[in-house]
Parts: C-alpha cells; sequence; structure tokens
C-alpha cells in the first residue's frame, strides 16, 4: 500500500511545505483538497499562474499527486450542473498534474441527509464519459446516500468506469457497516482508501489521531492487504472545518508511524 495525506489537514501550509513534509516523512504522494485559503483547486495560484514552479518541485522531489478531491455533489438538486462542471474541471486538473483519481460525492455531509440517487446516476455517467481517454477516474465516496456500501455497490454496477472511494470511518460510524460487510459490498471497486479516527464524545463524532478512536482502521487495512489492494491509504485530518484539532506536523508524523507497522 501506497502512503499519502490529503491537504485538507494542513489548510494554512504553502505548497512547499507540503511536499517537503510528505518527503521527509517518508510519504509517497499528497491529495489536494484545497490549498491555502483556495479550496477550488483549479483556481489555486500553485495551478494557475505558478504552475510551472509547481511542476519542478513535483519533478524534483519525486512526489505524487493521488487525488484531487472536489466538492462535487451529484445527488444534490440545489448544485445540479455545477457539479458536474466541477467534476470536470477536477478531471482537467488531474490530468494536467498527473493525478489518477478525482473524488466526487452523493451529497457533501459525511452521513445520510437525503438526495436524489437517479439525479446521482444521471451526473455521474456524464462524469465518467467525460474522463474516458484522460488517465483520470472519478471516485464515488462512501458518504451521504452511501454510507450504505451496498447502495453504492448497485449503483457502480451500472457503470464501466469509475469506482470507489472507500472513507472507513463513514459507513462505520454513520451506518454501523462492519469492515467486512463494506469490503463483502464493494470488493474490486474499491479503487483509493481514506483513514480517519475518532469516538463519540456527548453525542457528538471527535475526531482523534489514528489508533486513539474506535474506528476499526486496524481491521480495514488488514482486510485490504488479505484481498491484495495496493493503492492509497490517505489520512484525511479534517482540520480545515475543525480548527481545533492537533496541528497537521503532529498528526502526520504520527500516522505514517502508525502505518509502518503494516509494511512488515
Amino acid at each position: 500500500m501506497k502512503l499519502c495525506f490529503s491537504t485538507i489537514g494542513c489548510p494554512d501550509w504553502r505548497l512547499q511545505e507540503i511536499v517537503s513534509a510528505a518527503k521527509d516523512l517518508g510519504y509517497d504522494a499528497i491529495e489536494v483538497r484545497g490549498l491555502g485559503g483556495e479550496i477550488y483547486a483549479p483556481a489555486a495560484p500553485e495551478f494557475t499562474t505558478d504552475y510551472d514552479k509547481t511542476k519542478k518541485l513535483l519533478e524534483d522531489t519525486g512526489l505524487r499527486i493521488a487525488m484531487l478531491s472536489s466538492g462535487a455533489a451529484l445527488a444534490d438538486h440545489s448544485v445540479r450542473g455545477k457539479s458536474v462542471d466541477e467534476a470536470k474541471a477536477y478531471i482537467d486538473l488531474a490530468e494536467k498534474v498527473g493525478a489518477e483519481f478525482v473524488r466526487v460525492m452523493s451529497t457533501d455531509k459525511p452521513y445520510f441527509d437525503g438526495g436524489d440517487i437517479e439525479l446521482c446516476r444521471a451526473q455521474y455517467a456524464e462524469v465518467v464519459d467525460y474522463a474516458r481517454g484522460s488517465g483520470v477516474t472519478p471516485l464515488m465516496e462512501t458518504n451521504g446516500i452511501f454510507v450504505d456500501t451496498a447502495k453504492l455497490a448497485d449503483f457502480l454496477g451500472g457503470f464501466t468506469g469509475g469506482g470507489a472511494l472507500w472513507d472507513v470511518h463513514h459507513p462505520f460510524r454513520f451506518n454501523d457497516e462492519s469492515v467486512s460487510t463494506t469490503v463483502s459490498n464493494l470488493g474490486g471497486k474499491i479503487k483509493y482508501v481514506h483513514l480517519k479516527d475518532s469516538v463519540i464524545e456527548k453525542g457528538k463524532v471527535a475526531y482523534r489521531m489514528m489508533g486513539y478512536g474506535n474506528v476499526p482502521v486496524k481491521e480495514a487495512i488488514e482486510t485490504l492487504i488479505y484481498n491484495g489492494y495496493t493503492g492509497y491509504c490517505t489520512l484525511e485530518w479534517v482540520k480545515r472545518w475543525n480548527s481545533e484539532l492537533e496541528d497537521a506536523g503532529i498528526v502526520f508524523a504520527h500516522y505514517a508511524y502508525y502505518m509502518k507497522r503494516f509494511s512488515r
């Protein structure tokens, strides 16, 4: 498996800091979910006016961008069309920077909060079709409608492209779904993995550094290894939305240390 972290965990860092930390800590790649004050990656200076510097930085360090994580919510009528446009812009950027995957969602909530699965199906079909031939695969995350991964398995069965981004946290935390159930449902459709840990505190989710919560992260990783998964396991430390969380420098180092036990 390959080690990666999302920039959602370091919203105050410049790209140079992000890349340096990733290299120093032994990461294989980074996932981009915003850079500095810009959450919409296609508009970030690092990918527009300063792209030549970004390209050289990545080439010099040998670090890859594994995924561009969009905010496209394809089951949400309030952003109908706009989400497809966003997903397409992210696919274009992913092709430009050599990222293999783009994240899309049913809705923008980690838990089920409604959404139109037929709208999602139609819009995802458009996104998957747009990505053909680009070398980029748009992946549907296990959040929103798809915290029930049986629904996602059925949904993805209608597509020859695409795949699943398994966020291990969400089906467990918001649908009481076991690792074995998720893996049985999704199997080879799992193309990418998000990891984070948490507990329930006073009725709310409270995020913890890896291994300090009760999400079955260890079981998930061991099951992935057993089933031959060799893709990215990406730490999604949601500090951009939760400023009280521990700083990225501590958390990224801890995650790299935690994951070493699985590389034996």
